[in-house]
Order: C-alpha cells, then structure tokens, then sequence
C-alpha cells in the first residue's frame, strides 16, 4: 500500500478537492478527509489497473508497478486494502461525502468506465468518439467529478445550482484531462510521464490522437479547457461565499492541459 501510494504522482483528485473546498469558503482542513480517501481510490485504481488481467502495465510513478515489485495477488490485496481504507477515511466527512465518493468510484463511474474500456479492447474493433467519451465520462470523468462535489460539501456550498454547475465543470475538464492524457502517450517519454509511453496503441485502444489526429486533439483539449473556464465563471456569478472560485478553478482548468505529465 505504501509503495503504490508514496510513490509520487499529480495528486489532481485531491487539489481538485482543495479548490472546491476553498471556493466554497472552506479551508484545506475541511476537506483533508475527502482528499485523503480521493488519493486512496485512485492509487487502488491505479494497482488494480495495472495488473495483467487488465492493462498489464510494469512501469507507473516511475517505478516498478506493484504486481511487478511484488506479485499478483499482493497487488489485488493491496488495492482492495487501498479502497476500504479510503472509505474508513472518507466517513469522517460524513453520509453525504461517502455516497458521492462511491458513486464517482462505483459501477456508474470509474469502475462502470474500465468495463467499457475493456469490453471495446476484448471486441478488437475502433471506437467512435461518441464511445471513447463514455468510457472516459466514467473511467476518468466521475472521480473527477466525485472531487469537485465533495469539496463543496467539505466547504459548506449548498444548493442543486452549485452541485451542476460544478458537475458540469468537472465533466469538461475531465474530458480535457483525457484529452491530454491520450497526447502526452503519444509526445512524452517514460521518464517525463513515469509509465510506458505508447501502451494505449501497444494495446489496440481508440485514442484521440488515434480518431482525430494529434494536433486537432491538442486543439479540442484547449476548447475543453476553455469551456471550463466559462462555467467558472458561472460559479463565481452565484456568490454565496463562491466569489473566489474563478481564479481558483479557471488556473485548474488550465493546469490539467498544459501539464507535461
């Protein structure tokens, strides 16, 4: 468990959080439970996924993943440990936190995106962008949007038009961050990315470099990103103790497309 989760990495999910929190006129405090189990979902996520009975990936953060260091079943362990802790950890933020975590993570999620990734995969036919978005709305989009909603709670923002608004936002930058993901495979190096370079080709995925060529891809995740940006500005329009979110989540919607890793 420490191997996987000390190992380095963005920590999108949790800053994400950050921000939903502070935008929301809550402190880092507030939200250190949920970015903690957010951390912990995704590093499960990560192990899990890179097991050979799924991308049989052998590099991620720069080292050896965790079936490799130690062995298959060490690994499946470790991530089931990984995403019960998160759930202990999570409950301190209470009921509302805990559901919205565990559908972002769930069948209607992250883990409902893996299914479709792997069922396109195993049928060895091309996917449309209409199909490649959905698999990336769940496998990328919903933890994402999981991060924004349970820093909001941790800040203290009520409302549905809150709830949306960031919903809306987080599901653009989700797909920007996909974007960009599936660009960097293409353009970075191992060293630059901490994984393999080129697996999603070496495993036969639709990308979007793959569907519209890498410049258009590069052009679609700054639309993406841009869109973002208007809806945070969107937010900021409520008030409510939401003044100060545009900066804050107009910086993250820049940050997910411009990063080198």
């Amino acid at each position: 468990m420490r191997y996987s989760l000390l190992a380095g990495g963005k920590r999108l999910r949790p800053a994400i959080c950050f921000a939903a929190c502070e935008a929301a006129g809550g402190t880092p405090e507030d939200a250190l439970p949920a970015a903690v189990a957010l951390e912990l979902i995704h590093t499960y996520s990560l192990v899990h996924d890179d097991l050979p009975c799924m991308d049989d990936d052998d590099l991620r953060r720069g080292r050896p993943t965790c079936h490799i260091a130690f062995d298959e079943a060490t690994a499946v362990l470790a991530g089931d440990a990984l995403l019960t802790l998160a759930f202990e950890v999570a409950a301190e933020g209470g009921a509302e936190a805990v559901v919205a975590l565990a559908r972002g993570a769930g069948a209607a999620g992250m883990v409902g995106g893996q299914v479709l990734d792997l069922a396109a995969e195993n049928a060895g036919a091309a996917l449309g962008l209409d199909g490649l978005e959905r698999i990336h709305d769940g496998k990328t989009g919903a933890l994402i949007i999981a991060s924004l909603e349970v820093g909001r709670v941790a800040g203290g923002a009520g409302g549905a038009e809150v709830a949306n608004l960031l919903a809306e936002y987080g599901a653009l930058i989700g797909r920007a961050f996909q974007v960009a993901d599936d660009c960097l495979d293409v353009t970075g190096t191992a060293a630059e990315l901490g994984k393999t370079p080129g697996a999603d080709q070496a495993h036969g995925k639709s990308t979007y470099p793959a569907l519209l060529g890498l410049q258009r891809s590069l052009e679609v995740a700054r639309e993406l990103s841009e869109r973002a940006g208007e809806v945070a500005h969107r937010i900021a329009r409520l008030g409510g103790g939401l003044d100060g979110a545009e900066s804050l989540l107009q910086d993250l919607a820049l940050s997910v497309v411009s990063r080198k890793s």
